[in-house]
C-alpha cells in the first residue's frame, strides 16, 4: 500500500512539473532586435513578429547604414563608412555577437530568444 502511495505521489508531482513548464513556455522569450546610435535606442524588433523582409535606412551627419531585415534575422546590409565591416559581418540571429558600425556609432543586437551568453560563458 506504501508503495502505491509513494509511486502516486511520484507521478503527481512528476505531471504537475510538466504541466508549469508547458504553461510557462519553456521560459523562451522572442529574439528583439535593438538598433542604437550612441546608447539612444533608434528602433526595437520582434524578429519572431516579421512577416515580410523590409528595410530601414538610419542616416546622420556621420553616414548612413540600411539595415535589412527577416523573420530571425537581422543584418546591416549597406553603409557608406569607408570599411563596411558591419555589412561584411551579414546576418545575426542570436545575442551571441551584435553587429557595430564603428565610424557611424551605430549597434545592432539581440536580446532574448536563448541566444544570449550568461556571465560565466567564454
Amino acid at each position: 500500500m506504501k508503495t502505491k502511495v509513494i509511486l502516486f505521489l511520484l507521478l503527481a508531482a512528476a505531471a504537475v512539473s510538466a504541466a508549469v513548464l508547458l504553461l510557462r513556455g519553456g521560459g523562451e522569450d522572442s529574439p528583439v532586435a535593438r538598433i542604437t546610435r550612441d546608447g539612444v535606442l533608434l528602433e526595437e524588433i520582434d524578429l519572431n513578429e516579421v512577416d515580410r523582409p523590409y528595410t530601414l535606412t538610419f542616416a546622420d551627419e556621420s553616414g548612413s547604414n540600411t539595415v535589412s531585415v527577416e523573420r530571425g534575422r537581422i543584418r546591416v546590409s549597406e553603409a557608406d563608412c569607408p570599411d563596411r565591416v558591419c555589412v561584411n559581418q551579414g546576418w545575426i540571429s542570436d545575442g551571441a555577437v551584435p553587429v557595430v558600425c564603428l565610424p557611424h556609432r551605430l549597434m545592432v543586437e539581440i536580446r532574448g530568444g536563448g541566444g544570449e551568453l550568461d556571465g560565466g560563458a567564454g
